[in-house]
C-alpha cells in the first residue's frame, strides 16, 4: 500500500551518481509513489547517472546540469517546459568540497576551496529554485539534503560551514518563494555510505558514533528512511511546512554527544 500519493507530480532529481546514493533511493520511491521524474548529471559523470537511471523501475531521462555553470539552467528549464509544461517538486542533492577543505585542515584551507564548497553546496539551492520558479506556477516543493550544521564536527570543516549556509539559504528561499506557493525544506540525514561520504576523511568515525548514540539506532547502509521523508515533503501532505529542517538520523541530534571523546 502506498502511503504518500505522488501521482501526477513532476519531480526533478539532482545528485544521482550510483544506486547507493540518497538521491537514487528517493528517485526509486518517487516512482513507486506515482511521480514522474527526470534526473540531472553533467560531464563525464553523466554516464554514471545514466547507468543508475537504467536500474530504476522506469528509466527516466537525464538532463545536463552543472549547478556551477550559469549557462546550464536555461536549457534545463526549456527542456522541462517542453516535456512537462511545469514542475511540482525538486530534490537538491548536490554538495562538494575540495579535499583540502576537509579532514582537519580548516585553518589552512585556501579561500578558493572554501568558496567552491559554498558555491556548490549552498548557493546552488538558490540558483536552482530561482531558475525553476517560472515552471512552478501551480506551487510545489523544493527539498535539499543537509547534515546538522548547528555544531562543529571533526573532519567536516568547510563542508560544515557550507551546510550552515545551505540551512540559511533554505530559510530565505522559503521566504521568497512562499508567496508563489512553493515550500522549501531540508532533510538532515545521519551519515550514510554513499559516494559523497567516501570523499570525507574519517567518515567511519562519524558512522560509528551514530550507531552508539542514536536512540533508534542507525544503519549507515540504508537510505530508505531518508528517501521516504523526502517523498513526504514533496507530497501535498506537507502543504503547510516550509523553512523546516527535518532530522532523519535515528534521534542522534537530540542526544548529548560524546563524539569528541
Amino acid at each position: 500500500m502506498t502511503v504518500v500519493d505522488l501521482a501526477g507530480k513532476r519531480v526533478l532529481v539532482t545528485g544521482v551518481i550510483t544506486k547507493d546514493s540518497i538521491a537514487f533511493a528517493t528517485a526509486e520511491q518517487l516512482q513507486r509513489c506515482g511521480a514522474e521524474i527526470v534526473l540531472t548529471g553533467f560531464g563525464r559523470a553523466r554516464r554514471l547517472t545514466e547507468r543508475a537511471a537504467a536500474k530504476l523501475p522506469r528509466t527516466p531521462e537525464v538532463l545536463e546540469l552543472d549547478v556551477n555553470e550559469p549557462g546550464h539552467y536555461g536549457p534545463l528549464v526549456d527542456q522541462l517546459r517542453q516535456w512537462w509544461g511545469g514542475v511540482d517538486g525538486v530534490l537538491h542533492a548536490v554538495a562538494y568540497a575540495p579535499e583540502d577543505a576537509l579532514g582537519g585542515n580548516f585553518l589552512n584551507t585556501p579561500p578558493a576551496s572554501a568558496l567552491t564548497a559554498f558555491q556548490t553546496s549552498a548557493v546552488s539551492l538558490k540558483q536552482l529554485g530561482a531558475a525553476l520558479l517560472p515552471l512552478m506556477d501551480r506551487g510545489g516543493s523544493i527539498v535539499g539534503l543537509d547534515f546538522d550544521a548547528t555544531v562543529a564536527w571533526p573532519i567536516y570543516d568547510w563542508m560544515g560551514v557550507a551546510k550552515a549556509a545551505l540551512e540559511s539559504t533554505s530559510r530565505y528561499l522559503a521566504r521568497d518563494l512562499g508567496p508563489h506557493g512553493i515550500r522549501v525544506n531540508l532533510v538532515s540525514a545521519g551519515p550514510l555510505k554513499t559516494v559523497a561520504a567516501g570523499g570525507i576523511p574519517g567518515f567511519e568515525r562519524l558512522a560509528e558514533a551514530w550507531g552508539k548514540q542514536a536512540p533508534l539506532g542507525w544503519d549507515v547502509t540504508d537510505p530508505l528512511p531518508v528517501a521516504k521523508t523526502i517523498c513526504f515533503l514533496l507530497s501535498d501532505w506537507s502543504s503547510a511546512i516550509s523553512g523546516e529542517i527535518v532530522h532523519v538520523d535515528g534521534g542522534f541530534h537530540a542526544m548529548g554527544t560524546a563524539l569528541a571523546e
